[in-house]
């Protein structure tokens, strides 16, 4: 079953513009986690831990789906991956992004709880908008082997099980792609962790008044 597709125009403009600036929106964010920091060394340790899941999450699918990931122009995609993390659950990277939010979140304590509700609002939003958009392009170009995938993967809570559907034709997994593709996220992880540390040591904490 040959199910490579080229993208289409999307339908929702602003999904579409949404879409396009993901990689921009946490900005405002972890500007405000590095100014408000309270981070201890309990806080680093259980944000680390949810970060390195949530790469974990994204690595897998990256070496799977491809550079098309990165794309920040319409919606689309030359394969319907059911495999690796998307035979458990269907936006892999979507949830690894979250847990590397919460993650973060976490480390700095920043105006907590405050910050984080925020946070976790606007993403929810972000990716429902996104997500929306995603799938009916993948269900007007795959159909039934997209409707079936819906109907037996979840959105955003893993499955216990894979998913298998021999039918659907599988981009080659490279491990090698994966890691290039996830070269930028892993340098901005880094740094905005180094700089949570610098934070913690050497500059005062900020409360508001």
């Amino acid at each position: 079953m040959d199910v490579k597709k080229k993208a289409a125009e999307p339908e929702n403009k602003f999904a579409a513009k949404i879409f396009s600036l993901r990689s921009y929106t946490p900005i405002p964010f972890v500007l405000l986690m590095l100014v408000f920091s309270q981070m201890t060394v309990q806080s680093f340790v259980i944000g680390l831990v949810l970060v390195l899941i949530g790469e974990a999450f994204r690595f897998g699918g990256v070496s799977w789906a491809g550079s098309e990931t990165r794309t920040t122009g319409t919606v689309g995609g030359a394969f319907l991956v059911i495999s690796g993390p998307f035979a458990y659950v269907r936006n892999p990277l979507y949830v690894g992004n979250i847990l590397i939010y919460v993650g973060i979140g976490v480390m700095s304590l920043a105006l907590f709880p405050w910050l984080h509700i925020v946070a976790f609002l606007w993403f929810v939003f972000q990716y429902q908008m996104i997500v929306s958009e995603e799938e009916k392009y993948l269900a007007r170009t795959y159909g039934d082997a997209y409707q079936k995938y819906c109907n037996n993967v979840p959105r955003f809570f893993p499955r216990l099980s894979p998913y298998r559907n021999p039918k659907v034709e599988q981009p080659p997994k490279s491990n090698k792609a994966g890691l290039k593709s996830e070269t930028r996220s892993l340098q901005a992880i880094v740094i905005v962790i180094i700089l949570l540390i610098f934070r913690s040591i050497w500059l005062p904490k900020v409360y508001l008044p």
